[in-house]
């Protein structure tokens, strides 16, 4: 009864952490929770204003398929504000949330066959998202050394006639990671001897970049638009992730596919989240500053606290909301009451059920020695988790 292509399909790792630990906490347990990628601020105020007056307004039927109009130009007039970038709203399809945009994305460019270029640590939906559209995933593992970046030479030792596309997230998920201008262009300067393959550009986290302002792929290689997707939404900059509002901008013919593709699937986002989206790009962004500049303090520390752990290894990471230490350090040890840690995940079943703290493996995200917190938590919550790593990697030897 099963297809292959479910079958194919794994579970989100990141769901499953997350599922675990609230089941100990509904068994009574205490567990501090650094798994899920969610801000835990509330939504501006102006934002929730939008949607109860849509609400009260009775704006509750279907909208067109690709978006309200509305909302497509406050998303394009935010692209030329904020990016740089021209398009027509027309190029424009608005998603129930961005994951749904990279799933049609992939479903309309991928066939049997094709290969998709993804940088390891990648976030843990791509490869899977490439499986269900029948293509192949092809990673490309890259160092601690360089903070989890894809060199210009990775790339083009990977290429090979059947790719098609190649997978970008910066900042990144899980590392937080961001590509340089320069480090973009060196990678665009390999995709520019390769006409035939295409680049779908995650720039999910751009409002949460600590030091210099986001860079994206096209503002270093405008030639690249003609085959380039950007994906883009609410969820984390506005702390929307509930609302379940993403987009895509991409050429017009692969903007009609994906709008195809979604009118079958699932039409149009919520009316009231798109409401809500259309006032987020159109207010005023001193409320998503204010949430980066405390994930920025928060950052700090946890890096500070990390790095006078014995054994582990992490970098600064320059946006997003995570960290993503290396834990080699501790695999192939054993705790005091027997348990083995072969695997980062092994290290989180035994963090989570021995010291009630949630973090998601390297395993999940295709690299075995890391491990991804995330700082988009309460101070409080924060300074208690890194007690419970302390102690629970003190018992490992």
């Amino acid at each position: 009864m099963i297809s292959k292509r479910a079958q194919a399909v794994s579970p989100s790792e990141t769901l499953a952490i997350s599922a675990k630990a609230k089941e100990l906490t509904r068994q009574g347990k205490s567990v501090v929770s650094l798994s899920a990628g969610e801000p835990d601020f509330k939504t501006p105020q102006h934002i929730c204003e939008a949607a109860i007056k849509a609400i009260n307004n009775g704006f509750h039927g279907y909208t067109m398929n690709t978006g309200t109009p509305e909302l497509r130009q406050s998303i394009a007039n935010k692209l030329q504000r904020d990016n740089k970038l021209n398009y027509d709203p027309s190029q424009i399809v608005c998603t129930n949330g961005a994951k749904q945009a990279l799933g049609f994305s992939m479903l309309a460019m991928v066939d049997e066959g094709d290969e998709v270029i993804i940088p390891t640590p990648y976030w843990v939906s791509y490869p899977q998202m490439v499986n269900v559209a029948g293509g192949t995933p092809v990673t490309v593992r890259t160092s601690f050394e360089n903070n989890y970046r894809m060199t210009p030479e990775q790339l083009e030792d990977t290429i090979t006639e059947n790719t098609k596309a190649v997978m970008l997230c910066s900042p990144s998920n899980p590392t937080g990671t961001c590509y340089s201008a320069d480090e973009l262009k060196a990678l665009a300067d390999v995709l520019a001897d390769h006409p035939e393959v295409n680049i779908i550009s995650d720039e999910i986290y751009e409002y949460i970049v600590f030091k210099d302002e986001h860079v994206s792929i096209l503002n270093v290689a405008p030639e690249l638009k003609e085959r380039t997707v950007l994906i883009n939404g609410f969820s984390k900059g506005f702390a929307m992730t509930g609302w379940r509002l993403g987009y895509l901008a991409a050429p017009k013919s692969f903007s009609n596919a994906v709008a195809k593709i979604q009118s079958q699937e699932t039409s149009a986002p919520s009316s009231i989240s798109q409401k809500a989206g259309e006032a987020a790009y159109r207010g005023n962004l001193n409320a998503v500053r204010n949430m980066r500049d405390s994930f920025e303090k928060r950052r700090d520390y946890i890096v500070d606290a990390l790095s006078n752990i014995d054994g582990l290894k992490c970098f600064k990471p320059s946006g997003a909301f995570y960290v993503f230490p290396d834990i080699s350090h501790y695999l192939g040890t054993t705790s005091s009451d027997g348990t083995t840690i072969e695997s980062s995940t092994d290290l989180c079943m035994y963090l989570i059920e021995q010291h009630g703290l949630a973090a998601v493996p390297g395993d999940a995200f295709g690299e075995p020695n890391g491990l991804r917190l995330s700082y988009a938590s309460s101070m409080e919550d924060l300074q208690e988790a890194v007690k419970r790593l302390q102690t629970g990697l003190q018992d490992l030897t």
